[in-house]
């Protein structure tokens, strides 16, 4: 498909645009398409202050487009979340005084205009949060050249919403502003994005979603769920959060077994010893997987769905971009927070008495990891939700006074270890021939009554069969 030339000596990426030839061929031509290959710029001295003029096109000619008269793909259902998560500014649109207002809760502030990149940076973030976000929608630009509108936000990296409902409720409330994050509540107004995550994590050496997903898949492969571990399993920093250390009571001891195995993840030691005990391709043992907040959501979500063991979800508090996709029942089995040792125990009995439901159940999350949180509709989601809110400033978004220009030179050529080899793996080279996927439209009335309905139902269905589990096993002990 196409070709990458590497400076073996500084380990990147040699300078210009090159076009390459793919097996698409227009039914017109008999000649191979060409396609625009963005190759990384390490050449021209100190990037971090300066990006080269044309580091990537502003657009795509005629003869870089999709040659397929199909239509798009219709985008995930969970894309419909988008409308939603905007849904507050319908009426008044974003000013730029709204928008300035998150500055108090930010780490920078991101304006794209012309296809080009620029952040001002008010604090760091923790780790490499921000710049593994920044960095991902850099790799946007590059994916679509000239399809990205010009735009304005602010971004917070930490754990927990900020904007609370509550403090616009009364009629005299100014609108709320609009600032990005990594997940929501039922009591925030904050805007969902993708995580950092997906294009890698360095500082504990998860690997970029496109290379961790295809790794996972393969190490799903190896052991059969019939042939896995009856019980359920959980390994992370169980000190982060309450219901963490919570949960470090269903392990099993002389006196009690849950059905659980509890392990307490030491990071700094995983790191002096080089990640040996925390490869996630290699903890898709166990039939059955849990999944547990932190001090906010968890970016475990994904690699534990992505497992095929059937996800056992502790009642969550926080979703991300894709989780109000799932199903109870259909994508996990639901866990009460607040009695989780004996909701554990009745779910690992079920679905070993249950074992073809348990595996279907399984095989839907994983089927829902693989097809609609690929790469593809990750950079859509982010395209989509950018575009939307861009279409809601009422203003004409220009670089600010402060702002440096950022470009995927500035960021990969500087940087070593293990943020410069994600980078690299993660970047993005030759610019989609595809244009996104069709937005689904927005909830109606009756269908997000259906949709939330069907959550509840599967929920107090659940919670109906584990208190008749209960009342037998009181029986029996007696």
């Amino acid at each position: 498909m196409y070709t990458k030339s590497i400076d073996k000596a500084n380990g990147f990426v040699l300078p210009n645009w090159k076009p390459i030839y793919t097996d698409r061929t227009p039914a017109n031509s008999k000649e191979p398409q060409k396609k625009l290959e963005i190759q990384l710029n390490c050449t021209l001295g100190n990037l971090t202050t300066t990006c080269p003029a044309s580091y990537y096109p502003s657009k795509l000619t005629d003869q870089n487009q999709a040659s397929s008269s199909s239509p798009p793909p219709t985008c995930p259902d969970y894309f419909r979340w988008i409308h939603d998560d905007l849904w507050h500014w319908r009426e008044t649109g974003i000013t730029s005084e709204m928008m300035m207002q998150a500055r108090r809760a930010a780490h920078f502030r991101l304006v794209i205009v012309n296809g080009r990149a620029y952040v001002e940076t008010y604090r760091k973030a923790f780790q490499s949060r921000d710049t593994f976000t920044l960095w991902g929608i850099l790799q946007l630009l590059r994916r679509y050249p000239g399809k990205v509108p010009d735009l304005d936000l602010m971004f917070n990296c930490d754990d927990r919403p900020v904007i609370k409902i509550e403090s616009y409720r009364h009629p005299d409330a100014p609108a709320p502003p609009p600032l990005f994050r990594y997940c929501g509540d039922d009591t925030s107004f904050d805007i969902v994005f993708p995580d950092w995550s997906f294009w890698g994590w360095p500082e504990i050496n998860i690997k970029p979603w496109e290379t961790l997903s295809k790794d996972l898949k393969k190490g799903n492969e190896k052991i059969k769920w019939t042939t896995r571990e009856p019980y359920a399993y959980w390994i992370g920093n169980p000190y982060v959060a309450e219901t963490r250390k919570d949960l470090l009571k269903c392990n099993v001891s002389e006196k009690q077994d849950w059905s659980a195995r509890i392990y307490a993840q030491d990071w700094i030691r995983e790191q002096k010893q080089g990640f040996k005990q925390s490869d996630l391709a290699s903890q898709c043992t166990h039939r059955y997987k849990i999944y547990v907040e932190g001090f906010g959501w968890s970016v475990s979500e994904k690699y534990i769905l992505a497992c095929d063991s059937v996800t056992l979800l502790v009642k969550p508090h926080y979703y991300d971009f894709y989780s109000r996709g799932l199903m109870p029942l259909k994508h996990y089995w639901p866990v009460k927070d607040n009695d989780k040792c004996r909701s554990i125990k009745h779910a690992v009995d079920w679905g070993n008495t249950h074992e073809r439901e348990a595996q279907a159940i399984g095989k839907a999350a994983n089927d829902f990891i693989e097809k609609q949180l690929k790469m593809d509709y990750v950079y859509d989601y982010m395209f989509h939700l950018l575009s939307e809110y861009s279409k809601l400033l009422k203003y004409k978004p220009t670089v600010p006074q402060k702002a440096v220009e950022l470009c995927s030179e500035a960021m990969a050529c500087p940087a070593e270890g293990l943020a410069k080899k994600f980078m690299l793996e993660s970047m993005v080279e030759v610019p989609s021939d595809a244009i996104p996927c069709n937005m689904p439209p927005p909830f109606g009335p009756a269908s997000l009554h259906s949709n939330l309905e069907r959550k509840e139902n599967s929920l107090k269905q659940v919670d109906s069969w584990e208190r008749q589990y209960c009342v037998t096993s009181l029986v029996f002990a007696l």
